[in-house]
């Protein structure tokens, strides 16, 4: 069983990479990420009904008014992480908050392992999940540095943007552990916890592309460009639906650090991939030496904290 959630883990983050190219040609459509997100949501939320429907546990969700309340919000996370990346791309460089994120989820996972926080049971600081996660997290900053086009400057004037984009990070693992709360309290309904994550997500999103609308210089969204848009520019809520459904899923049977660090470990694979032939429409990047071998350290961390 460890085996599946294993895989399954890493398939799920290597999504990601799907997610990220299908959103940034929705974002394009549709002239506003705020709204391209909400509309990505909506469908990982639609996606996720049909199969609550089709499997049958639609009924678990008679059971959400017995829920503990902040059990059902764990989906605000996903609307936080999706601002927090774009404030944080013009300001520290898209490859640095992507190095601090990762330090952020892995740091955040490490501690609810070792502290027992949030139902995840509780392991203390046992020498493989610490030195695996310190691996990670140097093959993190190895991506960072080894990314062709730069990672950004980090001055002390960007201190405040650098511990947001640690809280943005920290935010994913937590949501992963508040969904398995409520899929205990949900009778181990995974679709019907996942569907739950998903409306809170899209209505968090929706009220803050609501909010983004006052701001005078933000673009006013529009469905002029989605005609011409390529089909799978709809495959991000499809993605998103996977990565999370999987994460609370997997947490309670390989623990947090470990399905965090395979989902980091699948996305930064798939990315190489999505640089080197272009896929998604994106521009080809050559792969430095220096970064594949910071993934390398990233499989190689993940393995130390699952077998150590």
């Amino acid at each position: 069983m460890d085996y599946l959630f294993i895989v399954l883990a890493f398939v799920a983050g290597s999504l990601l990479a799907v997610q990220a190219g299908a959103n940034a040609q929705l974002a394009k459509a549709t002239g506003s990420p705020f709204a391209a997100t909400t509309l990505q949501l909506s469908v990982g939320s639609a996606v996720l009904v049909l199969l609550t429907l089709a499997t049958g546990s639609i009924m678990a969700l008679r059971l959400l008014p017995e829920a503990t309340w902040w059990h059902a919000v764990g989906g605000t996370a996903s609307a936080f992480y999706v601002v927090s990346t774009i404030l944080l791309f013009p300001r520290l460089g898209a490859v640095a908050s992507v190095g601090l994120i990762i330090a952020g989820q892995m740091l955040a996972s490490l501690a609810l392992d070792s502290f027992g926080w949030l139902g995840i049971p509780a392991h203390g600081f046992a020498f493989g999940p610490v030195l695996g996660t310190l691996i990670v997290l140097v093959g993190a900053s190895l991506i960072v540095f080894g990314q062709a086009g730069g990672a950004g400057a980090l001055s002390p004037a960007s201190l405040g943007w650098i511990v947001f984009a640690l809280l943005a990070g920290a935010v994913l693992p937590v949501q992963g552990a508040v969904n398995a709360l409520l899929r205990h309290d949900l009778g181990g309904a995974s679709f019907a916890v996942g569907v739950t994550s998903f409306v809170v997500a899209t209505a968090a999103m929706a009220a803050v592309l609501i909010l983004s609308l006052a701001l005078p210089q933000t673009p006013r969204p529009h469905l002029q460009g989605v005609p011409a848009m390529p089909w799978w520019g709809w495959l991000g809520g499809l993605a998103g639906a996977t990565y999370v459904t999987t994460v609370f899923t997997a947490i309670p049977v390989i623990g947090t650090a470990a399905a965090v660090g395979l989902t980091v470990a699948g996305q930064q694979v798939a990315s190489i991939f999505v640089d080197i032939f272009g896929w998604f429409r994106l521009p080809q990047r050559p792969v430095s030496a220096v970064r594949l071998f910071g993934v390398m350290l990233l499989l190689a961390g993940v393995v130390i904290i699952k077998v150590i």
